[in-house]
């Protein structure tokens, strides 16, 4: 019931899902990408009800898990994230993957829906450490449309794997494209 009434909101708000998540992936890593507003978050856990993925799991500041929003970001998949210096994040990803089967990890890679001069690097160490591949999922509100763009295995190159990341999120559009940056 909740992938047809997602389905029938996103075309009601005239978006589209290109692809899918293929099946046989069902360990993962996914980035999404641009992620410059909260409207985001709507239209992607909408398109991942209606891509049928269970278990999607995504980090967000502990801050924002108070009275009432805590049990309403829980029951969509949230896991709180203490960001203070000392905690260590990667580490308690990477537990995730042994606590859940299946897991779809989204992660944010700008960290924040404001404009970055540098992506966070924690979602290549945590697919590298739990050896599971890194999937693409994108959004763009110039198209209204998102969806599965491919997968990368990290080789232990940071460098030549994350050309790979910014070759394919060349040229999608956020909601507030000031604030994408690669």
């Amino acid at each position: 019931m909740r992938r047809f009434i997602c389905s029938i909101f996103l075309k009601i708000i005239g978006w589209k899902i290109t692809a899918p998540v293929p099946d046989t992936i069902k360990k993962c890593v996914m980035i999404v990408a641009p992620h410059t507003s909260n409207l985001d978050f709507v239209i992607g856990r909408a398109a991942f009800y209606k891509m049928g993925l269970k278990n999607v799991k995504f980090l967000i500041k502990k801050e924002s898990f108070h009275f009432p929003m805590g049990w309403l970001l829980k029951a969509l998949g949230a896991l709180p994230v203490d960001r203070s210096k000392g905690n260590n994040t990667i580490n308690e990803s990477i537990a995730l993957f042994e606590k859940y089967d299946p897991l779809y990890l989204l992660i944010t890679p700008e960290g924040t829906r404001k404009r970055v001069e540098k992506w966070k690097k924690g979602f290549y160490y945590i697919a590298q450490s739990t050896r599971v591949p890194i999937v693409l999922i994108y959004i763009d509100y110039n198209k209204k449309e998102g969806g599965y763009g491919g997968v990368i295995y990290p080789s232990g190159n940071f460098d030549e794997d994350f050309k790979i990341v910014t070759d394919f999120y060349r040229g999608k559009k956020g909601k507030n494209p000031e604030n994408f940056n690669l």
